[in-house]
């Protein structure tokens, strides 16, 4: 396809999910929050900087581009996987192994929980006499885990951290700190039967099968019934289900979603470099540091402090916290580069972290000699071709607001 031909398209500027199509081959699934700004992306003059190179390939081998509007981003997400799994894209497939998305399983158990899932823990630790319902593929782990919030919110379920009552560790019945917070029906508590929390697993299943607007019509003629019936409790219960799908506040699925391309490749400043370093004296006062550089300048306002809980002697630890709690704040664009100080192990664990939230960016180390000053750097040979100067900046830049905060709070500790 040419940018031309999207002049006869009438795409709307609504949420959705869209198709590359070659002939009646699907090439390539994604959602959007408007299906008429995120397709125009994929025609803009930097795509072979800002998209993978299978990407790049898709756009040029499809011919047709169809679509189906939802009436939230949360339906676009769920729908998204469903469609994906039906059609296995070529280009969804192939971009990104099956073992770096991301999966809901609810477990075959009488209080099933519901889980989210990495692919590769799926495949080394899951079998079929475990699971009792899969859904997935999702590719933007991210937005998953936002919706399961949203999602929970509606119909609480159980998680991996409750105990049914008056088993195993839980024989006096407690309440998880879930049910405190009403986000589990409470299995916890026996104050939910088997038969109504398979009602619950029910609904939940329902909704991830992608067929948003029969469960909704569902949902609407069972409160009807109950109503007549005088059963008004319940009968609240669904209107309330009911009007919370259908007016769903799924801004945190929208956030700066031109930060994420498909696929989950990094796009939104094809400039932006991120690096994090390390400060500590013999594991005091640990401390960790993300400075940003954009078109070879220093953005300070940009930059965050992170002190250490977790570990305190310990830089890779150090900065897995860190990163962890960076992409805690999805209103902060994500970088075109991940920089670290340090070699392999630093790298690795940072990818990672990453993987685990299905973010897909380079991470470039700095290895630094005795006199810590940069030896080499590691990582993607391209990326470090292309932003060499602005990784050794934002490296600099991140020792040095390291070591300064670090030496402030130090002193403060003597004084």
């Amino acid at each position: 396809m040419q940018r031309e031909d999207l002049k006869q398209l009438d795409i709307p500027d609504e949420p959705g999910v869209y198709f590359f199509k070659k002939g009646k081959t699907v090439l390539y699934i994604g959602k959007a929050t408007s299906l008429r700004d995120r397709v125009r992306s994929y025609f803009a003059s930097d795509l072979l900087d800002a998209r993978a190179p299978t990407i790049v390939q898709m756009v040029a081998q499809s011919d047709t581009l169809e679509w189906q509007q939802t009436d939230s981003v949360l339906e676009a997400l769920l729908l998204e996987a469903t469609l994906i799994k039906r059609y296995q894209p070529s280009a969804n497939v192939d971009e990104k192994d099956n073992k770096s998305f991301n999966y809901v399983v609810v477990t075959k158990e009488d209080f099933p929980r519901v889980l989210v899932v990495r692919g590769r823990e799926l495949y080394q630790n899951w079998s079929d006499t475990k699971i009792k319902n899969l859904f997935g593929p999702f590719p933007h782990g991210l937005q998953l885990r936002e919706a399961m919030k949203i999602i929970r919110k509606i119909f609480p379920y159980r998680d991996a951290k409750c105990v049914p009552c008056g088993t195993g560790k839980n024989k006096k019945c407690r309440p998880c700190f879930n049910r405190q917070i009403r986000l589990c029906p409470g299995v916890c508590t026996g104050e939910i039967s088997k038969t109504e929390y398979a009602k619950v697993i029910r609904d939940i299943c329902e909704l991830f099968s992608g067929n948003f607007k029969g469960f909704k019509r569902r949902l609407a003629k069972e409160m009807q019934e109950l109503s007549k019936a005088e059963k008004f409790e319940e009968a609240e219960l669904r209107r309330r289900q009911v009007s919370a799908l259908e007016h769903i506040r799924d801004v945190s699925l929208i956030k700066d979603e031109r930060r994420v391309a498909p696929g989950g490749a990094v796009r939104a400043n094809s400039t932006r470099i991120e690096s994090y370093d390390v400060a500590h004296t013999a594991g005091t006062e640990t401390v960790a540091v993300m400075t940003v550089v954009e078109e070879g300048e220093a953005q300070k306002s940009d930059y965050r402090k992170f002190r250490i809980h977790s570990a305190t002697n310990d830089d890779t630890a150090a900065l897995r916290e860190a990163l962890t709690r960076r992409l805690n704040h999805p209103e902060w664009p994500l970088p075109r580069v991940f920089v670290v100080d340090g070699g392999k192990g630093q790298v690795n664990a940072a990818r990672k972290i990453l993987d685990d939230v299905g973010i897909d960016a380079p991470v470039v180390g700095v290895v630094k000699n005795e006199f810590h000053k940069p030896e080499r750097l590691i990582g993607d040979e391209a990326v470090i071709a292309l932003f060499e100067k602005d990784i050794l900046l934002s490296n600099s830049e991140a020792h040095r607001f390291g070591i300064t905060w670090h030496r402030k709070r130090l002193g403060k500790r003597l004084i």
